[in-house]
């Protein structure tokens, strides 16, 4: 675990390396959860298992202990600047889940991410679908895996060109690491890092 300098405090970032990597994925948390949700536990096993290094990244808000997560602009600045520091000299996959997957989405060309995946991704808020959030999706210009709770109240994404949506049982807390697991292993032989 290392403590790395932003623009808004110190983000804590979690290095899992492997020996003689192929790319490297950098996962957030969700808004109000950190790093040991299920299903970035199931995302970040399968990188692994394909010879992925993985970083687990903590907002400075959450370091700092708060719940509420900061405004966009922050978060998006906080996820550049640890990634660049961080200076991996593989591809890059960026992502995360819910909050984290949209910071991934709208820094995806700034970051030079080869590809971006997308745990729970929230297309609108519960309720309110004329909220959409689908635009921050739709940038992406690179290979994005979103895996979905079928029940998920924050909406389904459509797939896409360069998009693949894939639903698993559940709702947006994706609870079975499993499931994720086993979907983004299939999705990191499939794309081409």
């Amino acid at each position: 675990m290392q403590l790395l300098e932003t623009p808004h405090g110190p983000a804590r970032v979690h290095v899992h390396e492997v020996d003689d990597p192929r790319a490297a994925l950098v996962l957030g948390h969700g808004a109000g959860g950190g790093v040991e949700s299920a299903d970035l536990v199931g995302a970040a096993a399968a990188a692994r298992e394909a010879g992925l290094t993985v970083a687990l990244v903590e907002q400075p808000y959450r370091v700092a202990g708060r719940r509420s997560p900061a405004p966009a602009n922050q978060l998006d600045a906080a996820w550049t600047s640890v990634i660049e520091q961080l200076a991996f000299d593989v591809p890059l996959i960026a992502g995360g889940r819910s909050a984290g997957a949209r910071v991934a989405c709208r820094t995806a060309a700034e970051t030079g991410a080869a590809a971006v995946l997308c745990l729970a991704f929230p297309v609108h808020p519960p309720g309110r679908p004329e909220k959409t959030r689908l635009a921050e999706l739709d940038a992406v210009a690179v290979p994005t895996l979103v895996v979905q709770g079928e029940r998920d109240p924050f909406g389904m994404p459509p797939s896409a060109p360069n998009r693949t949506v894939v639903t698993v049982p559940g709702t947006h807390s994706l609870r079975s690491s499993s499931t994720v697991e086993a979907a983004v292993s299939e999705w990191l032989l499939s794309i081409a890092i």
